[in-house]
């Protein structure tokens, strides 16, 4: 399956819409089935780990350099739409009706390639956006994911999700700073990367405030690392890499 010595290589997608008139914009997220070895019970975002039939796909694309990157977007659309029934980095005649049609598809054949020659679709990587990459690669815990994320923008219009009950048990579409609040209260359980990027994401009025920050933090790998502060140990991710909160004490974080 690809997976390195040090990590599972995995793509996840923070996927925007536009929220009401003077509203923050809106991010899709889903509760991870309790069953699930990582982060079973926990808000994330959509996603998953990257599947030799991503790679396959990505090596008959035309003019792509980099197909492990490649892959890794590949491997965000094809989980969006098997875990919400979105159809996001894919350019074509879409509709509901279609992209539950890509959804059965998907779901019967486990891999994206049936899907684009069924509908005619052809994927559009360039509406993947990378956003940030983290890599617990020091940190010991029983399956380490190296996770690219992404970012993709619905815009207006309302959309049809349903969520796939093998993996997760709800989706629901949140601002990041309601997300963060009720993680406050205990309404919602969030590991420490989804923390750490929904503060980054709290500050983004709209998608293209998002692609600036993008630009102004390209992506590099965040290992998080302990460090003792007044005789207390905190968890940390290195500073300028775009995030407001670059720590938090270890006691009671949740890192998978």
């Amino acid at each position: 399956m690809n997976d390195t010595p040090n990590g599972i290589p995995a793509a996840t997608v923070v996927v925007f819409r536009k929220g009401p008139e003077g509203s923050p914009p809106e991010l899709l997220m889903v509760i991870r089935s309790r069953t699930m070895s990582f982060a079973g019970g926990a808000a994330v975002f959509p996603g998953g780990r990257v599947d030799d039939a991503d790679r396959a796909l990505a090596a008959t694309l035309p003019e792509v350099d980099d197909t492990d990157e490649a892959a890794h977007r590949i491997a965000a659309i094809r989980e969006t739409l098997e875990e919400t029934g979105l159809a996001i980095g894919f350019a074509g005649r879409i509709d509901g009706a279609r992209a539950r049609e890509a959804r059965r598809i998907l779901l019967d054949a486990g891999s994206l390639a049936p899907v684009l020659d069924a509908t005619g679709w052809t994927l559009d990587l360039g509406a993947i956006v990378p956003f940030a990459r983290w890599f617990p690669r020091n940190e010991r815990l029983p399956r380490i994911f190296d996770t690219r994320f992404y970012l993709a923008d619905l815009g207006t219009g309302e959309v049809d999700v349903a969520v796939d009950e093998t993996e997760n048990t709800r989706l629901f579409w949140t601002t990041a700073a309601d997300a963060l609040a009720a993680a406050d209260r205990g309404d919602l359980t969030v590991i420490f990367p989804t923390r750490r990027n929904l503060e980054r994401l709290a500050r983004f009025a709209d998608f293209d405030a998002a692609l600036r920050d993008c630009a102004a933090f390209p992506q590099q790998t965040i290992t998080p690392f302990v460090e003792e502060r007044d005789g207390a140990r905190w968890i940390c991710i290195p500073e300028n890499l775009g995030y407001p909160v670059t720590a938090e004490p270890l006691d009671g974080v949740r890192r998978s």
